[in-house]
């Protein structure tokens, strides 16, 4: 499999962090190595979870279409593919970020159902049956051999059917409500626990299973579980429906690490991969203020 050996790589920094200090590798044991993954696991999960707070309070203070854009962002698939970064080569990077362009789809139609099933059922039992949906899904998505440009078309395909689907609800405003620091704390725990496992599986389960995971819809899940209680299903079907052009740029931007990991390396991908979800969005956010005005 491509990528590096976990345990190679953290006995490398045992020896040397046990030169720095004097002592000898035989003193410190498989615990030591436990540790130091331990650590460097919890400051991994410590970096997502914070870069997601942030997000969320620009987004929640902005309204559905700015918020929606902001939540489209790759908060939690970004800071997942950085570290995956840091122990996989460019092969690796390659193959699960193709494994992420096609998982959108489901991310896509996970959204769509949650659209529906919210406008007639609790909000606990929608995400619920909205899962199902993206299981399901998944499982067709997975059983395809996919190529980069077949991804890219059928994101762009089922974009189509889920904008125009609920483009007309797109305008319900979004109340003015109070944020409350559990509700951050749960969608930042949320994503911390997808990047944790990210990383911790990606060694045992390849690159197409880390790819599918790394692009689960952990943002959106968090999403509806608090603010469609909080603001009601009108307000969230509009975020839904304004967040579809931001879903497909990060739908661009994961084809685009893709594509550039390996003549570029896992460092340039990344960084060219984060400019395209900025300026697509961007670019959305400058299109809609034109057409307003």
């Amino acid at each position: 499999m491509a990528g590096l050996d976990p345990a190679i790589s953290l006995r490398r920094a045992i020896i040397l962090l046990n030169g720095i200090a004097g002592t000898s590798p035989a003193m410190t044991g498989a615990m030591s190595t436990e540790l130091f993954f331990l650590i460097t696991l919890v400051i991994k999960m410590a970096v997502a979870g914070l870069f997601v707070i942030s997000a969320t309070i620009i987004a929640e203070r902005a309204g559905p279409f700015v918020g929606a854009l902001v939540l489209t962002l790759p908060v939690s698939a970004g800071p997942a593919y950085v570290f995956l970064s840091l122990d996989h080569d460019a092969a690796f990077i390659s193959q699960s970020a193709l494994a992420s362009v096609a998982n959108n789809v489901s991310v896509f139609l996970y959204t769509l159902a949650f659209f529906f099933f919210a406008r007639r059922f609790h909000t606990y039992t929608s995400v619920l049956l909205s899962l199902v949906v993206w299981a399901a899904s998944t499982l067709v998505v997975q059983s395809i051999p996919w190529m980069g440009m077949t991804a890219v078309l059928a994101n762009i395909a089922v974009f189509f059917v889920c904008f125009y689907a609920t483009r007309r609800y797109a305008d319900a405003p979004m109340p003015r409500v109070p944020l409350r620091f559990a509700d951050i704390l749960l969608r930042a725990a949320l994503v911390a626990t997808i990047v944790a496992l990210v990383v911790t599986l990606s060694f045992t389960i390849g690159p197409s299973a880390t790819g599918l995971l790394a692009a689960f819809p952990v943002v959106y899940t968090s999403i509806f579980l608090i603010l469609n209680r909080r603001v009601g299903a009108a307000a969230t079907a509009a975020v839904i429906a304004h967040g579809y052009p931001g879903l497909l740029g990060f739908g661009m931007a994961t084809f685009v690490l893709h594509a550039a990991a390996i003549p570029l390396g896992n460092p340039a991908a990344l960084a060219v991969a984060l400019l395209v979800a900025m300026m697509w969005n961007g670019t959305v956010f400058v299109a809609r203020r034109f057409a307003t005005v």
